[in-house]
Order: C-alpha cells, then sequence, then structure tokens
C-alpha cells in the first residue's frame, strides 16, 4: 500500500491533539467532561455540532513529562471516522514532521495475504511539514515491512533480487547479481558454502547509485529463511526467520530513502546484498568445516546457525576493496543483543567519534533509537581459534553481539569509517506508528546523520 495526505480542502474537519492537563478548545464546550474525557495518549473524543453531525474530534497526548512517548502520537488517529481531517492546532513539544510522519506510519496494513486497504481517514499535511519529504520516508519504510513480512515462500532469494531490481529500476540505479557457481568464480565463497543447500540459489546483489562523490557502502543480511543449517533451530526459534532478512530489506529501504528525497546527490551509493537460505541438505555446511573468505581470512564453523557473519564478511570484503569512506553493515545478526537490549533499540558499533556521535545524536532527533556498544578489543581472542584466523561462533555465548561486530570488523579494513547496526527488524507487540510484524531500524536515523558524516 501507499502512505498518503489528503489534499488540501475546507470541508476537512478540525482535530485538536491535547496534552493532559492543557486547556481543552473552546469550541468543545462542555462535551469533552460529560464524555469522561482525559486526554489519555490516543483517547479520541468526537464532537458534535448542533445538528448532531460530526464538527471535529480531539486526540489526547497523555502528560507532557511523557511526551517521548506521544512521538508518532498521530498513528492512533487511524481510529477517526473516515473522511479528510486537519489540524486544527499543533500544540507545543510536537514537531509538525513527527507528526505527520506518525499519521503516515499509522497508515500502514499488510495486505498481501488477507483483506486490503481500508478507506479510513486522511490527514491534510499539517502547515511547516515537509509532505514530499515525509512521503519518501514513510514509502521506504512500507517497502521494508512488506520485504520482511513476506513469507520464505514468495521472499527468498530470487524475490529478493526482483524487488531489488524494481527498486533499481525505479531510482535509475545500475545492478548486477552473481548467482550460483559464479559466486566461487567471482571468489565469493561464504555467500556460497552458505547458500549452497538450499533449493533457490545463492547470489550477490550489487546496487550502484551515482557517479561523484563520497562512496558510501551499506551491507545488509539477505538470509531469506534461517533453519540454522546443521545446527538446526528448534521450532519456537525458527517461527520468525522469515525476518532474518531485515538487514537487507533495511538496506534497500534505505536506499529508497537516500533517492527519493535528494540525500543521495553528490554520493556514489554502492549496496550490496547476500541473499541466501540456509537450509539442510547433503552439501550442507557442517559444523567444524574451516572455509576461506573472500579477503583471505580463514573461518572455523563451530555453529553453521551463526552463517549471516559469514555472507556479510564476503560482501564487506568486496565493498572494502574499493576504500569507502563509510561502510554500514544492516544485519539482523544476534540474539545477544535481544537480550541486552529487547526489540526496540539496535545497538550499533563505531570506532569513529564524530559518526557515532552524529548516528546518536540523530537516532534520538529522529525517534528512531540506537545505542552505541564497544568494539571491545579484550574480547579479539575469543573470536580467534586455534586452527584458523577467525572462529564464527565463539564457545561461552557471553558478548555474543560484541564478539559478532569484532568479527564482522576485520572485513571492512580498507573503509575510511565503519559502523555496524545489530537490529532485530520486527515489532512483536502493535504500538504507535509500529504494528505487529517488520519493522525498519536504523535507516531513518543514518538518513538524518548522512549530512554530518559525508558533507
Amino acid at each position: 500500500m501507499t502512505p498518503e495526505f489528503a489534499a488540501a480542502s475546507d470541508s476537512a474537519r478540525p482535530l485538536w491533539l491535547v496534552w493532559k492537563d492543557d486547556a481543552l478548545p473552546p469550541e468543545a464546550g462542555d462535551w469533552p467532561a460529560q464524555c469522561g474525557f482525559s486526554a489519555k495518549p490516543g483517547e479520541i473524543c468526537l464532537l458534535p455540532d448542533g445538528a448532531g453531525a460530526l464538527s471535529g474530534a480531539i486526540m489526547g497526548l497523555g502528560a507532557r513529562s511523557e511526551a517521548g512517548r506521544s512521538r508518532f502520537a498521530l498513528a492512533r488517529a487511524q481510529a477517526l471516522p473516515k473522511g479528510d481531517w486537519r489540524l486544527a492546532a499543533l500544540p507545543e513539544g510536537l514537531d509538525p514532521d513527527e507528526a505527520a510522519l506518525g499519521w503516515l506510519f499509522g497508515q500502514y496494513r499488510f495486505t498481501r495475504y488477507k483483506g486490503g486497504p481500508s478507506d479510513g481517514p486522511h490527514l491534510v499535511c499539517p502547515e511547516g511539514a515537509d509532505a514530499d519529504r515525509l512521503l519518501a520516508i514513510a514509502r521506504a519504510e512500507f517497502l521494508t515491512r512488506d520485504l520482511i513480512n513476506t513469507p520464505a515462500s514468495d521472499m527468498g532469494p530470487a524475490q529478493l533480487e526482483a524487488a531489488a531490481r524494481t527498486l533499481a529500476d525505479r531510482i535509475g540505479a545500475r545492478i548486477e547479481v552473481t548467482t550460483g557457481e559464479a559466486l566461487l568464480q567471482q571468489n565469493l565463497p561464504l555467500i556460497h558454502a552458505v547458500g549452497r543447500a538450499a533449493a533457490e540459489a545463492p547470489r550477490l546483489i550489487d546496487i550502484r547509485l551515482g557517479d561523484e562523490g563520497a562512496l558510501l557502502a551499506i551491507v545488509g543480511k539477505g538470509v531469506c529463511f534461517d533453519t540454522g543449517g546443521l545446527n538446526l533451530k528448534p521450532g519456537a526459534s525458527m517461527a520468525l526467520m522469515k525476518k532474518d532478512m531485515g538487514g537487507a530489506a533495511t538496506a534497500l529501504g534505505l536506499l529508497a530513502m537516500l533517492a527519493d528525497t535528494g540525500a543521495a546527490k553528490g554520493l556514489r551509493l554502492r549496496v550490496l546484498i547476500p541473499a541466501v537460505e540456509n537450509s539442510v541438505a547433503g552439501n550442507a555446511f557442517r559444523p567444524g568445516d574451516v572455509l576461506t573468505s573472500r579477503k583471505g581470512l580463514s573461518v572455523e564453523v563451530n555453529n553453521t546457525d551463526a552463517e549471516g557473519r559469514l555472507v556479510l564478511a564476503d560482501a564487506m570484503a568486496l565493498a572494502a576493496e574499493e576504500a569507502p569512506e563509510l561502510m554500514i553493515s544492516l544485519a539482523t545478526l544476534t540474539g545477544a543483543a535481544r537480550v541486552a537490549l529487547g526489540p526496540d533499540i539496535p545497538p550499533f558499533y563505531c570506532d569513529d567519534e564524530p559518526t557515532a556521535a552524529a548516528l546518536q545524536e540523530a537516532a534520538m532527533r529522529v525517534a528512531d533509537p540506537l545505542w552505541r556498544m564497544p568494539f571491545w578489543q579484550p574480547y579479539e581472542p575469543q573470536i580467534e581459534p586455534a586452527i584458523a584466523d577467525l572462529d564464527n561462533a565463539p564457545a561461552g555465548g557471553m558478548a555474543g553481539s560484541i564478539t559478532a561486530a569484532l568479527f564482522l570488523r576485520r572485513f571492512a579494513q580498507g573503509a575510511a569509517r565503519y559502523a555496524h547496526l545489530d537490529i532485530y527488524g520486527w515489532q512483536p507487540a502493535a504500538a504507535p506508528g509500529r504494528p505487529k510484524g517488520g519493522v525498519g531500524q536504523g535507516a531513518r536515523a543514518i538518513l538524518a546523520a548522512l549530512p554530518r558524516i559525508l558533507p
């Protein structure tokens, strides 16, 4: 589905947003009090006119002291009756862009298999908000959500490639795809090893946009389904593994944002997506195998369920050969990150202080939260086994997100700066602007931070 605003119209009904304990608009009279309206977050009071027809509505934002919880409050306004609405006034403390983006995010529905878009309420873009930019951001987020929500039966490596080609064609980008045995010929052995047991051939999707300016390389993990391989996951752990390509989905969403908002101008973008399915067959890679990466580093496989860092390693090594000014990896990589920070806050890793500061500031400013974690040098020996250069799954299980990030950093050498985001890509319970299901994480923060990182 496509996010949209209503055209400005005199017939659009007024909607007042109010903080708890603030004065209600005089147009409402005593009606809200008679209805027990208390301005709880998302609470709506419909206002009648003198003839009993609907004349407008009031929606609560909750306590001003808890404003952070209401940053996408307008997403809840999707519960309004259908028709066109306009904000009668924007209360102090609520940014017009943020309010409007909340509305757009609240429109999202995944309708591929059930139902269709409903003819719900429509909002006139608030005064002061940048409608074109917000619609571009929302369209990109909807793309990410749709890709994650689609099950592996309809979103395997071939379908992920098709989605990438559709986006590349639309924005005028160049795309090349290396598939199957050609991965070995092109020295991408880890991608081949992880994906060779699947029904669909593994592949590397390589998208380029722009010919001048600083080079930004974005690498997204595209494991379209993860059984765990021969270290087979239990059924409960496998249930959400259609989302294991959330890094790839977020990378494509970020590419769309950069292109459609104009932020890609003056940059050279390269998006690399290793697209595989980690399956079980007679030719599956095994625990104890030692694989040699594109970079020449040998990797001892101590758990076939730690496959994401393997496919990323080859793609990152390829990207690093061009010495990008910034490399960013996006991956649904470790359960350890979720244990530490929960589903809402992805950790990110970055050694460059100005880049890390820009990401942290932007994440908070645009309500796309990230939390910085350390590339902790004393843990380096944990990823160095006795018989190979690297271990893909250190024993003990401690600091799993950090050791995974340290593993990946070995393959980013050559990039001037590197940041890794260990995202979850899934909203386990509905929240304002974030229905249960696939969700983008980090893309808006990166978009907002880039002017400071690559001016």
